[in-house]
């Protein structure tokens, strides 16, 4: 059997990377509303993109399935809905790490980093 510690993930990389004056001198109430802001839009974000992702995987997940089972139209009419339920879900518990990048690009462009 092979020596796996070289796989082993150090922890820094499993941690989303702690953004840059976030802790610090007290921020003004206008600059702690505009990063609040960026984060809910790049969260907003992120779970736009998984929901087209997460659509993407149920496109065709009916091929080939008996119709009985299928769950029919109505199942494919809501299809749309738990997609984006499960994004948003993704996201809440930490997503993939894409707000996160959007994030810090946001508050550059802001030149609040």
């Amino acid at each position: 059997m092979s020596d796996l510690s070289a796989a082993v993930v150090p922890t820094s990389l499993l941690t989303a990377p702690s953004l840059p004056g976030t802790t610090g001198p007290q921020m003004s109430a206008s600059e702690a509303a505009k990063r609040a802001q960026i984060k809910d839009t790049a969260n907003k974000f992120e779970a736009s993109f998984l929901s087209v992702m997460i659509g993407q995987m149920f496109e065709h997940e009916d091929e080939g399935v008996d119709k009985a089972f299928s769950g029919g139209d109505g199942a494919q009419m809501f299809k749309s809905f738990l997609a984006e339920a499960m994004a948003k879900k993704m996201v809440a518990n930490g997503g993939v790490g894409l707000a996160s990048a959007v994030q810090r690009e946001m508050l550059k462009m802001q030149g609040l980093h």
